[in-house]
């Protein structure tokens, strides 16, 4: 007789039960999962969010900005030659010297009947360099002397279409079939005629690109040499790119779904409880048990970053076209960084992981018949965590004093440490304040007694809750601070240029003029003639924008210096000619007022100073600190007296201070025009500004319009509804978890004969105390990071902080508990459906 394995046995471990007992626990992770999806669906919504979003949000921001090297090709190097008699010899002395080349030759011609231009492109389309800097869209490339293709904006002023003959003006008539229609896919505005190599007769700009080989330094360039700009010249080394920065939004946003996940992991845990418990009596160690809940994290982090990559390339797809349109370059479909989205997604799968880890640990302290039994595990001290909170709060304000003193405002890596140790803190020391939150209600009503006593009872989610609040009130108390600081120095001014109806159109010896260095305020005048014709075009500008508003500009060689520490004057300083006070209807001025500005508070500045004259060629700097106070009076006017009007435009290049004609005559300066402000009924559209600008060029004048930069308004108020659309969410999100946790309190409630009014007043009170202390926390956070950096820099010091946002600090700490209470009593008070028996899992 005999006998056989009919199967081997598995390998169990005697710690743990090894791989089977693993696999058996993941499989299990797996299927509760499937299972309970719908319990879940609150963190998996988070994380697909916030990886569209993303996915997204780096698309736009890595592809809005101008390729890399743009106008390079594949080159390295690249030299750009005028037309002249020397330009063949410049371009064989450069061959010799570098070998292989690719020469891109281009004519400008003007288009009849417009200002616009044109080139007349010779570019070998297979050349070794250019291939990336032009594309085919239709039909073919040229291919002999009488072919030619060309870009839709010249089809589209000559109306041209493939197949037409083209009778070209111009210096060099000449007739041509249109044989395809090409672009720059590195530049959509780049407007152009292709035709092929040696067509361009007399070419006004040559473009040569080439790789130097080793040993041709700049310095072997000999009179080349000024033609020449590399590639890694051109292109800016900032630390600070577009994917650095979209990864460490990522990071935060993570970090705060992380906190929230806490809440759902241990709600989720506590409804499993009595599974876990049974998992437990039939053998399971805690490190089994604490793989169930860390394996339902990794299931949910994963699932949920492939299905929020999902619709976040179906967003970049379907927004690519409008984007390419308006950044003016081509975009691949998949040209995404994937540097940026890879560790996106991986960072999601970690955040979920860490929430659960905390949960699991948890878990597994309930002995095996408190679980079977349901019951909830006692609440974890606070002294645990308060005090190291209170240490990383005084390390982060010692980091961020540090950094806001070393180089006048540097220090990266102590500034990245401050704002962990920042965020360390606010974690740590949300718990305690439930504490604090429980024992301020103890002679409260029941209602308010109850939800505050819940919230410290569970403060496993509640506290993670109120860390993830205090996070998102933070960010926005910090950018209100910081841009009520950075906006409120009279000194260096910051904000708009201009209105948006506003244009300036600059002489050549104006501020933005081309004139060339040594013309600018003070510098020669232009003759009577020359100001007459200027005049005639800055008029023209303005009939072509519909205005009959044209205000002289004047300026002296006069300007203001602050004698004291930190920030410098910036901005122009105009006349107060007669017509610019008529036009902005300023009639009260000070007889004896030497300046007129609408920034508020320059008034009261001490140490001020007019300087004109030589005085910036008696050694000292335009911009910074004079060498003496006071200042000498030939050429300096110390506290000249300084009148605020309020009716002068704010923009920060517009004529927001000005010296009065009472100054000029006692000072003996001389006034000349700088520019015209023109204000025009309507802002300027894209056409008429580039018709404007091409207008003054004609006539060696420069415009300027307004700029993209946000005014102090804008930024407080995108901050302060960032900050409280992130806690209400956030609040939504968790206040249903604690009231599914307590739902058996709630039944007991309703049972002893609670109406809708006590159960209302339950979700109101816990609504408003999250959402207060979180904004508390916050606030204190954002506080601590702006004092412990100004209080010792050099340019931004503490009297900088006295500009306070009121209205919005306002409508953080108390608007938006109010806020939360009000949606939180409206949406409460359902009766529960089940009264009599606990439902069954």
């Amino acid at each position: 007789m005999s006998t056989t394995l009919a199967e081997r046995p598995a390998q169990a471990g005697t710690a743990n039960g090894g791989v089977p007992a693993r696999r058996a626990v993941i499989r299990w992770s797996w299927r509760m999962f499937r299972r309970e999806w719908r319990q879940q669906l609150l963190v998996l919504s988070l994380i697909v969010v916030a990886l569209a979003a993303t996915v997204v949000g780096a698309a736009v921001a890595v592809n809005n900005p101008p390729p890399a090297g743009a106008g390079f090709g594949t080159a390295q190097d690249m030299a750009t030659f005028p037309g002249g008699p020397h330009l063949a010899g410049q371009i064989a002395a450069l061959q010799q010297l570098v070998g292989r080349t690719d020469v891109i030759e281009n004519q400008a011609i003007a288009i009849p009947g417009s200002i616009n231009t044109y080139d007349l492109r010779a570019q070998n389309p297979d050349g070794p360099f250019g291939q990336p800097m032009l594309a085919l869209v239709a039909g073919h490339y040229p291919t002999g002397p009488g072919q030619v293709a060309v870009t839709d904006g010249v089809a589209s002023a000559f109306n041209l279409r493939i197949g037409d003959v083209w009778h070209q003006g111009g210096t060099d008539p000449k007739t041509r079939q249109v044989v395809g229609i090409v672009q720059n896919p590195q530049s959509l505005l780049d407007e152009f005629a292709l035709v092929a190599p040696g067509q361009v007769t007399a070419p006004t700009q040559v473009t040569v690109l080439f790789n130097a080989p080793r040993g041709v330094s700049p310095a072997t360039l000999g009179a080349l040499r000024p033609y020449v700009v590399t590639r890694h010249d051109a292109v800016a080394n900032n630390p600070l790119n577009p994917e650095t920065i979209v990864l460490a939004l990522a990071t935060v946003g993570m970090l705060l779904i992380a906190l929230v996940a806490v809440g759902g992991f241990t709600v989720l845990a506590q409804r499993r409880l009595r599974s876990l418990g049974m998992l437990g009596a039939l053998g399971a160690t805690d490190r089994n048990i604490r793989l169930v809940v860390r394996v339902n994290g990794i299931i949910v982090g994963v699932v949920g970053a492939v299905a929020g990559t999902i619709p976040g390339l179906a967003l970049w797809l379907a927004y690519r076209p409008s984007l390419e349109s308006s950044a003016h370059h081509a975009i691949g479909p998949f040209q995404l960084p994937w540097i940026v989205i890879g560790p996106a997604m991986a960072l999601a799968v970690v955040a979920t992981y860490f929430a659960a880890s905390r949960p699991a640990r948890a878990i597994t302290k309930i002995p095996i018949v408190a679980a079977l039994s349901g019951r909830p595990a006692p609440p974890k001290q606070v002294h645990r965590s308060a005090v190291p909170g209170v240490v990383l709060f005084v390390a982060a304000g010692f980091l961020f004093w540090y950094t806001g003193k070393s180089n006048g405002g540097g220090g990266g890596l102590e500034l990245v440490l401050g704002f962990v140790a920042l965020i360390a803190a606010v974690i740590l020391l949300a718990p305690f304040c439930l504490n604090v939150l429980a024992a301020a209600g103890r002679r409260a009503p029941i209602a308010v007694r109850l939800a505050l006593r819940d919230l410290d009872r569970y403060r496993a989610r509640s506290g993670s809750a109120l860390a993830a609040i205090s996070l998102g009130a933070l960010i926005a108390v910090l950018v209100c601070v910081l841009a009520a600081q950075r906006y409120g120095n009279v000194l260096d001014y910051a904000g708009p240029n201009l209105a948006s109806n506003q244009v300036i159109v600059y002489t050549p010896n104006g501020p933005n003029g081309g004139g060339g260095p040594g013309n600018g305020p003070g510098g020669p005048s232009p003759s009577g003639t020359a100001s007459t014709a200027q005049a005639a075009v800055a008029r023209n500008i303005a009939s072509a924008l519909g205005s009959g508003t044209v205000i002289e500009l004047d300026q002296t060689s006069a300007t203001l210096q602050h004698a004291a520490a930190g920030r410098s004057w910036s901005g122009p300083v105009y006349v107060a000619t007669p017509q610019l006070l008529q036009a902005f209807g300023i009639t009260d001025v000070n007889p004896d007022a030497d300046i007129l500005t609408m920034r508020p508070g320059l008034s009261g500045v001490s140490e001020m100073q007019l300087v004109y004259g030589n005085y910036f060629g008696s050694g000292n700097n335009p911009g910074g600190p004079p060498t003496s106070w006071p200042c000498p009076q030939s050429d300096c006017l110390a506290n000249p007296v300084i009148q605020e009007a309020g009716a002068l435009p704010s923009g920060t290049s517009a004529p927001n201070t000005v010296i009065t004609e009472h100054a000029i005559h006692a000072l003996g300066l001389q006034a000349s025009p700088a520019g015209w402000l023109i204000e025009a009924p309507h802002p300027p559209t894209a056409a008429q500004i580039t018709n404007a600008r091409l207008t003054a060029a004609a006539a060696g004048m420069s415009i300027e319009t307004k700029n993209s930069a946000p005014s102090s308004a804008e930024i407080l108020n995108w901050a302060t509804a960032f900050g409280i659309a992130l806690a209400l969410g956030i609040l939504a999100m968790s206040i249903g978890l604690i009231r599914s946790e307590t739902a058996g309190d709630l039944r007991t409630l309703t049972a002893a004969g609670a109406s809708s009014m006590t159960r209302r007043e339950l979700t109101a009170v816990t609504a408003f105390a999250l959402a207060l202390g979180g904004a508390v926390l916050g606030t204190v956070a954002a506080y601590v990071a702006a004092i412990g950096y100004a209080s010792d820099n050099p340019l931004d010091g503490l009297s900088e902080l006295s500009s306070v946002p009121t209205m919005n600090l306002l409508l953080i700490v108390v608007g938006m508990p109010v806020i939360a209470a009000v949606i939180g009593w409206l949406l409460a008070g359902r009766e529960p459906p089940v009264i009599s028996r606990q439902p069954l899992e």
